[in-house]
């Protein structure tokens, strides 16, 4: 299939879209499983969130290691042939983790190797859309993969309900039953051309050969920074938000994930129809961002709302950061085909990665004296704190990065 298909409803993209689906099933589980399933394991109540931390940073650990590894690889094996790898990567470490049992040093194992499995997934899915799509339809075909594979969120938060043994069983089986679906998707025309060259293919240390590619790279990691803020922190801990804000009712993290991933979906197709309405990348993910940052502050300031309220608010922050495909798609855009893959897996994988910096600053800024200045409750002036750093960066990245709407990806750094 070359890259003069204009239907985004070809197989590449269905496959591509069904495999995030399972991704972020499984990315999202443990947030929606962390508390019943650390109390099964025998985490006292007051480590429950010590323990979801270093959980949590243990599978964006192995999220780094593996956006490095398999990025490369679809540089230099293939597309496909990593693919295969990464799902039954994650897909057996999810079974596995079904069987832990009063274990937390084997539960962090798992969540590191599930992690390393699950970075390889969307970003090698995004190079492979972008190469086979025509370049005026190529950012509906991207949102199409988000916008479908969010919905894996909602389908995690309904399969938990069943336990979280159960959730992560049936995460692994979608996984492997995915592998039987690879068979009907052929490799990229682009890449099949440069594997007959003798151009040099995932050179990943070529990213830094040069400040002019350095920081072309680093804009790409800032401009996604401000969707994992709002995951990895506002909603994965929306509970104790809503308990330092005084919201009236007992905040589930489960729900909250699906209602902020519903959100996510319908926005991620929100920000590919404004690209291609505006014929500007840049254009809609500076709205985007801009939307991110006024429902974070409104986020962080609703005191004493209900529940529902504080549901509604998460929504709007899910359609507000829904610019996460198109992110990944302008990051897949800047470069060449013999280094597309390694961009394309690796940064978002950073942007996963930078939640353990943002954890950790988030935890120790909200104890320290300066930062409670309301009724003690320092978790909400850090999250501002670095929610504003955060964005600022995202937005002068974005004012610094070429536009590629339309661009013609044939060609080779």
């Amino acid at each position: 299939m070359n890259q003069n298909n204009r239907n985004p409803l070809n197989i590449i993209v269905i496959v591509a879209a069904l495999g995030y689906f399972v991704d972020i099933y499984d990315l999202i589980l443990f947030g929606i499983v962390r508390v019943p399933s650390l109390r099964a394991v025998g985490i006292p109540e007051g480590e429950l969130k010590s323990a979801g931390l270093y959980l949590m940073n243990m599978q964006m650990g192995g999220m780094l290691l593996g956006g490095i590894v398999w990025g490369i690889l679809g540089d230099k094996k293939g597309r496909l042939a990593t693919l295969f790898g990464t799902i039954l990567v994650y897909s057996l470490a999810n079974i596995a983790n079904g069987f832990v049992d009063h274990s937390l040093g084997m539960y962090a194992a798992l969540r590191f190797i599930a992690g390393f499995g699950l970075a390889g997934e969307l970003g090698i899915g995004i190079t492979l859309v972008s190469e086979v799509m025509s370049k005026e339809n190529r950012a509906y075909a991207t949102s199409l993969v988000s916008g479908v594979g969010i919905c894996g969120a909602v389908l995690a938060y309904l399969v938990s309900q069943w336990g979280w043994k159960q959730a992560y069983w049936t995460g692994g089986v979608l996984g492997l039953c995915l592998l039987g679906l690879r068979i009907y998707v052929n490799e990229s025309g682009m890449f099949a051309k440069i594997k007959e060259s003798s151009v040099k293919r995932g050179h990943f240390f070529s990213l830094f050969s040069s400040f002019q590619q350095f920081f072309k790279y680093l804009r790409c990691i800032l401009i996604g920074i401000p969707v994992w803020f709002v995951i990895g922190i506002l909603i994965l801990y929306s509970k104790e938000f809503g308990e330092a804000l005084g919201v009236q009712g007992v905040i589930s993290p489960g729900k909250a994930i699906m209602f902020h991933y519903t959100g996510a979906a319908m926005g991620s197709i929100l920000t590919g129809w404004l690209s291609q309405v505006l014929r500007s990348r840049r254009r809609a993910i500076t709205l985007a961002v801009l939307a991110v940052a006024i429902c974070s502050y409104w986020f962080c300031n609703a005191f004493g709302v209900s529940m529902s309220t504080f549901y509604i608010i998460m929504f709007l922050l899910g359609i507000a950061q829904g610019y996460w495909a198109m992110f990944i798609t302008v990051a897949s855009e800047q470069f060449g085909t013999n280094i597309r893959s390694t961009v394309t897996t690796t940064v978002p994988n950073f942007v996963r990665g930078a939640v353990i910096l943002m954890t950790l600053s988030w935890q120790g800024m909200s104890t320290q004296s300066w930062c409670n200045t309301h009724d003690g409750n320092g978790i909400l002036n850090s999250a501002m704190i670095i929610g504003a750093i955060i964005i600022v960066l995202a937005l002068l990245s974005i004012w610094q990065m070429e536009e590629t709407h339309a661009k013609d990806l044939d060609y080779t750094e």
